[in-house]
């Protein structure tokens, strides 16, 4: 570990209670983790992408589980076979057909025909990873990937069959929360497993901050700084931030009353109001390494921010503040404790980006087990917020809307990785 991330560690760490610090040093897997014992199962995997090429997330995700990755200073060669993929598109810069007659996988036509065709269900789990392609916008700015189409070509292979098997989905449900809504019932009615979401929740954190169950938090915000032209594709990120946090706060995840979305001037009005808390907001940055030095609101041009009241009184909120800060963190308001808590996601950079190993371990284990991880209703709930709060954005209002009454309760653990990060780049 670098001296820069050993002060940071040290002097963070001693805000934190007794309590919350021993409930922190927990395994750095989730449960699940630890299969000795049991008769070994190979599980064989059809890899379903939107596009296969460098740096996608099918090329991290299929690639550590064809190659394996590095954890705990060791390489790690998950429990798992890809048998089959089929990619969606196929750019000049394609690389699924070389890697797939490199490694004995068939590159298959369709959806249907990598999880078996005409010879019936024949994998044990399924990877559904779209994101990145050549796909069009909607008019609030949304990448209109075909995550619910394919998944529904997943599921009819398996009423087809009479059986079903456990389904990885890479990032949001869909962009649309109806969709996510269905995605979620078939899977209840078709009696599978789901896990969903990135790598977010699962990366190492500075410092080691993980609140056990039942925790009274009362307010949190996220900080991060991306400047893309489609805002949805961070502020997933963010919203899964916040939510594997306040997630554990007293009696678990209860839902969203109302979201809005507020873009420039709009944002500095919130924090002058005191609808965002600014003392929040500065803790999340003083805990960031890439914030930057000036005032915020010299340095932001445009500032974007997703406000959440809970169902239970807790407020929430992300805010996107480009050339402020390049990190996520969190910060929040416990009750008993005299000042906010804070810890920052740690995301090691491309080519490797290795944040995609605590993603692909957990991965590894439900595909082994059956049993998620974490649950999919906080990536159906950050769905739907999104969602719901771009729609937001577009109409200038808050948002309130049954879909978002989502309940459900946070794992024993979280299951990021700890350790010396750096030392692991």
């Amino acid at each position: 570990m670098s001296d820069l991330s050993r002060r940071h560690f040290l002097g963070s760490t001693t805000a934190i209670s007794a309590a919350w610090l021993a409930a922190s040093q927990e395994p750095s897997a989730a449960a699940g983790a630890t299969l000795q014992g049991e008769p070994p199962f190979v599980p064989r995997i059809a890899a379903i992408n939107s596009v296969y090429r460098l740096r996608s997330h099918a090329y991290h995700i299929v690639g550590r589980f064809i190659h394996g990755y590095t954890r705990d200073g060791f390489h790690h060669q998950p429990v798992g076979k890809i048998v089959r993929m089929f990619n969606h598109q196929t750019p000049r810069d394609d690389l699924g057909k070389e890697t797939c007659e490199r490694h004995g996988i068939e590159l298959c036509r369709s959806a249907a025909e990598a999880l078996g065709g005409d010879r019936g269900l024949d994998v044990d789990a399924v990877l559904l990873i779209i994101e990145h392609g050549d796909y069009p916008l909607n008019e609030r700015g949304q990448i209109l990937y075909p995550r619910f189409e394919l998944f529904e070509e997943i599921t009819a292979a398996f009423r087809k069959s009479g059986r079903s098997v456990p389904v990885f989905c890479d990032k949001h449900l869909s962009y649309d929360f109806e969709k996510a809504a269905r995605m979620i019932a078939a899977s209840r009615e078709l009696q599978f497993p789901m896990m969903a979401g990135s790598s977010l929740p699962v990366t190492w954190r500075m410092p080691e901050l993980e609140f056990p169950r039942e925790t009274p938090l009362r307010e949190a915000v996220v900080t991060f700084g991306y400047d893309r032209s489609t805002a949805e594709v961070y502020l997933f990120h963010a919203l899964e931030v916040l939510q594997c946090m306040v997630e554990r706060r007293r009696g678990g995840e209860t839902g969203v009353r109302a979201v809005r979305c507020l873009q420039g001037p709009a944002v500095w009005k919130a924090l002058d109001d005191g609808a965002i808390s600014r003392e929040l907001v500065q803790t999340a940055l003083d805990r960031a390494p890439g914030s930057n030095v000036g005032p915020m609101r010299e340095n932001v041009k445009n500032p974007l921010a997703i406000l959440l009241d809970y169902a239970d009184g807790t407020r929430g909120a992300v805010l996107n503040l480009i050339e402020q800060t390049s990190d996520f963190a969190f910060a929040a308001h416990v009750e008993g404790q005299p000042r906010p808590l804070s810890t920052c996601f740690i995301l090691p950079p491309p080519p490797g980006a290795r944040f995609f190993n605590p993603l692909c371990w957990h991965i590894e284990q439900f595909f082994r087990t059956r049993a998620p991880t974490y649950p999919v209703e906080r990536t159906w709930l950050t769905s739907t917020v999104l969602d719901l709060a771009l729609r937001s954005l577009e109409q200038q209002a808050p948002r309130t809307d049954a879909a978002l009454q989502i309940r459900y309760q946070p794992p024993a653990t979280g299951g990021f990785f700890r350790g010396p990060y750096v030392d692991l780049a």
